[in-house]
């Protein structure tokens, strides 16, 4: 029972963590629009709204650079490899700050083709444009932080990026009223105080793995070999490796391809609600929150599968990846059914909470019920994620998603007609469904796991 409790407890130890770090992501946005939202009008609201959701849209696609970096240092971590953990880390550096740089580059394409696709209103393009080109020079610290991340995960750390994550939010909101309120910066500060942020997150996580790197107990150097000429050899080494370079870009093409799968449903679920109008836009919006709070839930969890099931597989310790996948789902089991209760018994009350309109709240209520389904629906897909990077079977991860996204958009336009909004939800909760089956299947097809 001893051993039982360990496994439990080896769970929690890196979910937890990463459960405070996802809470946190958000709140760098949220900071943003606060401040804007006493310096101004609705038009530096809208152009922050706007500018945020450009960087996620541009961060989204290059989530592979974390995922994928957990998946291959999880595995080299339970080889008891040390040099593949560093060879790993310096690859997507590599690439994350060369994207980085990239973006700066053709920040001016980017700029113009973003404010088009989002239908920014013509009153805010100056305002969007500022915030865009100052915050545009965090892109290279931003996508070196996923790699880095995404690193410690794979070494069994999840505490180093919670304490970054709440770093970056306390610089951030000091940055953000310093420049804005004392030097008067407006949305120019805004945006200076989030690049600052992300820089510091950067360095600060960039510091801690040198750090990890150049101890003696985690590498085994000499007092002759220094933590500097180790990484000065091994970035050598990793520019000539052209078959680790294949095993990089295929996993990550996999996990590229299925956020292209996840974006076109959720930007169509956007759209579609759009054209119901404003009302129904709105309603859509607030309940989309409750499945945003479940999955920032489990992603913790998925989180913990990345980095234990890469380990145990790396170590060929099939026992132990066995039992940490069932007690993965154990845990995601409980955490649906309770987040399922709360919808039930606390759902209106927390409609309430976002917003102070009692039309929008009465316009929800009928498509709540969807919503209490959420948890269950969505729960397979997000613990399975994590055993797939785990795994590096990111195969499973494009199967299962491009499956579920080809059921969303049939069963939507099946049922559109005769059901109009209802036929949204029915189908959102299909793909989150279809998400999870396709997923079991694969994973008893190809990895015999269960």
């Amino acid at each position: 029972m001893q051993l039982m409790d360990n496994w439990n407890k080896e769970i929690l130890r890196l979910a937890i963590p990463s459960i405070i770090s996802n809470v946190t992501v958000p709140l760098l946005g949220l900071v943003d629009l606060a401040v804007v939202g006493h310096i101004g009008n609705e038009t530096y609201i809208s152009a922050i709204a706007v500018g945020s959701m450009v960087f996620n849209v541009m961060y989204w696609l290059l989530g592979f650079l974390r995922m994928g970096t957990s998946g291959m240092t999880s595995q080299a971590y339970g080889r008891q490899d040390e040099q593949e953990c560093l060879n790993i880390l310096l690859r997507t550096l590599m690439i994350g700050l060369g994207m980085g740089i990239l973006f700066i580059v053709a920040q001016r394409g980017i700029e113009w083709g973003m404010l088009r696709l989002m239908n920014t209103p013509e009153a805010s393009w100056s305002f969007v444009a500022t915030y865009f080109r100052i915050v545009i020079w965090g892109a290279p610290a931003m996508l070196g932080l996923y790699g880095l991340t995404g690193w410690f995960i794979g070494m069994q750390d999840t505490r180093t990026p919670m304490v970054v994550a709440v770093l970056q939010n306390v610089v951030n909101i000091l940055a953000s009223l310093i420049f804005v309120f004392v030097l008067g910066w407006k949305i120019s500060g805004v945006a200076a105080g989030t690049v600052l942020a992300q820089w510091v997150g950067f360095m600060v996580s960039l510091y801690a793995a040198y750090r990890r790197i150049s101890s003696e107990k985690e590498q085994g150097l000499t007092s002759e070999k220094s933590g500097l000429m180790v990484l000065q050899t091994t970035f050598c080494r990793v520019l000539v490796m052209r078959g680790e370079w294949r095993e990089f870009f295929r996993v990550n093409k996999d996990i590229f391809l299925r956020t292209l799968c996840l974006v076109a449903v959720n930007f169509f679920f956007t759209s579609a609600g759009g054209k119901q109008g404003a009302m129904m836009l709105a309603v859509n919006t607030l309940l989309m929150t409750l499945f945003t709070l479940f999955s920032y839930l489990m992603d913790g969890f998925a989180y913990a599968g990345e980095a234990l099931s890469g380990k145990y597989y790396g170590a060929g310790d099939t026992k132990g990846l066995r039992i940490t996948v069932r007690r993965l789902f154990g845990f995601g089991v409980i955490m649906a059914l309770m987040f399922t209760a709360v919808y039930v018994f606390g759902g209106v009350g927390f409609l309430h909470l976002l917003t102070s309109d009692g039309s929008v709240v009465a316009a929800a209520q009928p498509y709540l019920f969807w919503a209490y389904l959420i948890p269950m629906a969505g729960m397979a897909a997000f613990v399975l994620d994590g055993v797939f990077i785990g795994l590096t079977a990111t195969k499973g991860m494009l199967f299962s998603t491009a499956m579920a996204m080809i059921v969303f958009f049939v069963v939507y336009y099946l049922f559109w007609n005769s059901f109009g909004n209802d036929a949204l939800w029915i189908a959102f909760l299909s793909f989150l469904g279809m998400r999870g089956i396709a997923s079991i299947l694969w994973v008893r097809r190809y990895l015999v796991i269960f």
